[in-house]
């Protein structure tokens, strides 16, 4: 995403500034705040992941796994043939998504929390 938006942006720098080096310093500093806005995100996941895991109750330690399993359980149901059959190929798509989505973004939340653990503790 952060590329399209630079490539976006890297246009409009490139028709509004003929010259090329006040434009490639321009796209410089645009590339280096949306890399920074990135990064200010992914920090946040981290620690709201992070608050998550370290907490007192099993439930908030573990809703975001049992949810994931949930969703993968009706997933692997429905290509068994274990499910209702009023149930459509966009809610079965929007499952999978949910999925997708889901575990991506627990994947790379648990990668940054273990970057920045590493970072922390160099």
């Amino acid at each position: 995403m952060i590329s399209a938006i630079s490539n976006l942006f890297g246009k409009v720098i490139d028709k509004a500034f003929p010259d090329k080096t006040e434009a490639n310093r321009l796209k410089a500093q645009v590339d280096s705040q949306l890399i920074a806005m990135d990064m200010a995100e992914l920090q946040s996941a981290t620690q709201v992941i992070t608050a998550e895991a370290s907490g007192e109750s099993w439930l908030q330690r573990n809703w975001r796994p049992v949810t994931m399993l949930t969703f993968v359980g009706l997933i692997v149901a429905h290509w068994v043939g274990w499910t209702a059959e009023n149930l459509s190929e966009d809610q079965t798509l929007a499952l999978l998504e949910i999925v997708k989505v889901g575990l991506g973004g627990y994947v790379v939340g648990r990668s940054a929390e273990k970057a920045a653990k590493a970072w922390k503790q160099s």
